[in-house]
């Protein structure tokens, strides 16, 4: 492969999805291979940062989930903002419809997982596992059809995703944090309050952002409260109205190390399933198909519905060149929980003890609904669209 062609991959909005497969295949190979001990060992590595007598000691996976991913989320952060200010959520009347199908594909699957597990106390810690879409992933197979599908579809995608992580962003501060610390958690106000004062003091510099933002990421980490938070809370503060340039230049800086090395690392220190640990009946647990079927059934249901009834209602409307067969593609590709998914698992289960076989159970449930909601959602769009295309 020349140094050309490698840079346009890169470049292609489809690369994140195929790294992240080639990432989880590589797991899943090594997890089951002799290598398999030095998967579980690199995952372990001890890694302590120390000033002083403050110290910060966990394991190269907790730093990843808990660091990287932080890095993740303050990305999304700064694209969350800059639809809101000047994108596609910046007009009320374009906030309806994506509002509508998100809130659906989060209650929908969530339900769906209740259903199967409301009588295991530690199984509905897991709840939210499907209520969450791979905005990535989703994007990257939507591209895959190129010109066949309107630029508004793939819009509309961005803007349903943007409010689902949003909304996955909420759960994880309400529902998974641990025991809370009120000294860290005091440090962690005290930088809020310093990230509001630059804000409203018009400070454009966002160095100063950053490394009070990693104050903040600390204190959070120490409070209790979940540290990735800190990500997307930092990247609100962050001005962009008298800032445009180094805001853009910012977001844009971070999409190559995020989708590139981020996504691909977290997926594959995530997904190594170990078969071995394996059971026929993991096939059909009720974490299993709780997940599963709330991936690929509820997301496409509550996607699907929830926009209809916005249309139906008057609150919103199909944007130009968007049919309803392309809304039901888009509510299929939102089954694509992935790298989301396994985040919000990984809070939920903790691998201890019995929770690192219900972790199998999670995984599975994740990479097939998931795959399930690829695949259909990417022929289903292809087929028809195809077909439109003939019409013409």
């Amino acid at each position: 492969m020349t140094k050309e062609s490698l840079l346009n991959f890169f470049k292609n909005e489809s690369s994140t999805g195929i790294l992240l497969i080639v990432a989880t295949l590589l797991a899943m190979f090594v997890a089951n291979s002799p290598l398999k001990s030095l998967y579980a060992e690199f995952s372990q590595i001890p890694v302590v940062i120390s000033i002083g007598t403050f110290t910060i000691a966990k394991p190269l996976l907790l730093w990843i989930n808990d660091g990287l991913m932080a890095i993740f989320f303050f990305m999304v952060g700064l694209e969350i903002k800059r639809e809101v200010v000047e994108g596609e959520l910046a007009k009320p009347s374009h906030i309806a419809l994506p509002a509508f199908a998100a809130f659906g594909g989060m209650a929908i699957p969530a339900l769906i997982y209740i259903l199967f597990n409301f009588d295991d106390p530690h199984a509905m810690k897991g709840w939210a596992i499907p209520s969450a879409t791979d905005i990535a992933f989703a994007l990257g197979i939507l591209s895959l059809l190129g010109k066949r599908v309107p630029v508004a579809l793939k819009l509309f995608l961005l803007a349903l995703a943007i409010i689902d992580d949003l909304g996955a962003i909420i759960i994880i501060a309400l529902f998974y944090t641990s025991k809370i610390s009120i000294i860290a958690l005091c440090v962690g106000i005290v930088a809020l309050l310093l990230l509001f004062l630059i804000n409203k003091r018009g400070v454009v510099n966002n160095t100063i952002y950053l490394l009070v933002g990693v104050v903040l990421w600390t204190a959070l980490l120490k409070s209790g409260v979940h540290a990735t938070l800190a990500g997307i809370t930092t990247a609100f503060f962050i001005p962009i109205r008298n800032n445009k340039a180094s805001f853009h230049h910012l977001e844009s800086s971070l999409y190559t190390p995020v989708n590139h090395f981020i996504l691909p690392l977290f997926a594959f220190v995530n997904t190594g399933i170990d078969f071995s640990l394996m059971e026929i009946s993991d096939l059909h647990s009720p974490i299993t198909l709780g997940i599963l079927l709330g991936l690929f059934l509820g997301k496409q249901m509550g996607i699907f519905l929830f926009a209809w009834l916005c249309v139906k209602l008057g609150w919103g409307m199909l944007p130009k060149e968007i049919s309803w067969r392309h809304i039901y593609g888009v509510a299929l590709l939102g089954g694509i929980g992935f790298t989301m998914s396994l985040f919000v698992g990984s809070l939920a289960f903790e691998c201890t003890g019995e929770a690192c076989l219900l972790q199998v159970d999670e995984r599975i449930g994740i990479l097939l609904g998931s795959l399930l909601s690829g695949i259909a959602g990417y022929l289903y769009l292809r087929y028809f669209t195809r077909i439109d295309q003939e019409r013409l």
